[in-house]
């Protein structure tokens, strides 16, 4: 009896609405803090490669109702390349917007409104009138830069709250009580001025999870449910050193983290966004983790493009997307295609070719044997049907065994030539080419033709017929 009474005095028991199971949690993670910075080293030596390590403590996988994708190409995406002009972020706007599809599965993308030109294209876009993706801003966690959002008529804003103790000692100079003050004032300064927030828990996969990050997320969630105002967090791993295998130890477990925010800080999956880097090559299975343990939204820009190696690519998450859901559920995955080609002739954006769905050359085939199975049947050696789903047919490398169908193969597909302008075994350009092409080999090469040598070969020929498609 006394221990059931120190329970019921100490402990809450409620009904968890995802597990409609009663739940008894003890756990309240009070503020840590420390003189000085937690920079675990045992896992981030600096002089050694990070160390993935293992507690072995699984989290349940707990996939939401709803899942989404928002959008940074007009914020993070634009810190590692040459800023676009109004017109491009205006155009790619569109083109976002058509991708996504009416229900909105590309929820937000976010502008930076630092410039006159960022201002005067978010307030473009905004004229537009779409509902899907919403545009949001994004800010420091300061007065000065608050002053900027709150009157651009937008409901929401990110607000940069690093989080882990690299930033806030050795970057800010503050102490993690210090820091978190300054945070929930701004916060609070958006909420009086009628924004939703969106905290940006930077460096997430660095920080003290239970000795700053829960307890931050709770204050959090607390001034939430006095204004009742939503606030939604957007766990930043801004170095890419989150990990997906399941065991893992805090703070690089993917799932710890989404579990701990949702279980321990009371936030629902609507409320919680992944943004991921690629530093360490992880950065699309991480995305798809957080989803399936309980993020509603994984934050993406387009190409991948971002800080360092980049972000999560939004088109890898759409495809990501269909095959965990079986559906696009309204996207249309032909305009990434679209969006490539716009990127890569409007911004002379240099797309590394090998990209996956994107890259000039990522359903190319080169070795003679595949070549030959791809133009039998192009489902040997295809990922899908790219022609349907990108409107990028597979194509063939030439070798010295891809005879003149091989030929003519590559060039209705280089050259985009169906029905009665695609060309046969027979035509005389692709004779040709089979001329050169011969030759070559009989010289003694060993390696397969590249597209700039047919082209330039094609070129010769002066044949209307033929126009190149730089892309």
């Amino acid at each position: 009896m006394i221990h059931s009474e120190i329970i019921s005095q100490n402990r809450e028991v409620k009904l968890n609405p995802n597990s409609h199971l009663l739940e008894m949690d003890p756990y309240d993670f009070e503020l840590q803090d420390i003189s000085e910075p937690e920079l675990f080293r045992e896992m981030f030596p600096y002089t050694e490669v990070p160390k993935i390590t293992y507690n072995y403590r699984r989290v349940p996988m707990n996939m939401p109702k709803e899942i989404f994708i928002t959008d940074t190409s007009f914020r993070d995406g634009q810190q590692s390349r040459a800023p676009y002009t109004k017109q491009q972020m205006v155009d790619i706007y569109k083109m976002l917007h058509k991708l996504g599809g009416k229900k909105g599965k590309i929820r937000q993308t976010e502008f930076f409104v630092y410039s006159e030109k960022d201002r005067d294209a978010m307030l473009a876009c905004m004229d537009l009138g779409y509902e899907f993706p919403e545009i949001t801003t994004w800010i420091r966690a300061s007065s000065k830069d608050f002053e900027l959002v709150k009157n651009l008529n937008v409901k929401e804003t990110g607000i940069l709250t690093s989080c882990s103790d690299y930033h806030i000692f050795n970057k800010m100079g503050l102490t993690r009580k210090k820091a978190l003050d300054k945070y929930i004032r701004v916060v609070s300064d958006c909420i009086e001025a009628g924004l939703r927030p969106r905290c940006h828990f930077e460096d997430i996969t660095r920080a003290d999870f239970y000795g700053f990050v829960v307890p931050f997320a709770t204050e959090l969630r607390k001034l939430s449910e006095q204004s009742g105002v939503p606030i939604k967090i957007r766990a930043c791993d801004t170095m890419g050193y989150g990990v997906p295998y399941a065991g893992v130890a805090l703070p690089r477990s993917v799932a710890g983290i989404v579990y701990g925010l949702q279980h321990y800080a009371g936030f629902s999956s609507d409320m919680l966004e992944w943004h991921g880097h690629n530093d360490f090559y992880k950065v699309v299975s991480n995305a798809s983790t957080a989803w399936q343990y309980g993020c509603g939204a994984v934050n993406c820009s387009l190409l991948g493009i971002g800080e360092r190696t980049g972000n999560i690519p939004l088109e890898a998450m759409v495809f990501e997307y269909a095959a965990l859901r079986g559906t696009f559920d309204g996207m249309n995955p032909t305009v990434i295609t679209d969006i490539a080609k716009y990127i890569v002739h409007e911004t002379d954006y240099k797309l590394p070719p090998m990209t996956p769905f994107v890259g000039k050359y990522f359903n190319l085939t080169r070795a003679g044997i595949h070549a030959d199975g791809l133009m039998k049947d192009t489902e040997i050696y295809n990922i899908f049907d790219t022609e349907k789903l990108l409107k990028r047919p597979a194509v063939v490398a030439i070798s010295a065994t891809s005879g003149v169908a091989g030929i003519a193969y590559w060039i209705n597909t280089h050259y985009h030539l169906k029905g009665s302008k695609a060309v046969d075994k027979k035509d005389p350009a692709v004779l040709a080419v089979k001329k050169w092409v011969d030759a070559q080999y009989e010289g003694g090469r060993q390696t397969v033709i590249s597209d700039d040598e047919l082209v330039k070969q094609v070129a010769l020929l002066n044949d209307n017929r033929f126009v190149e498609d730089k892309f």
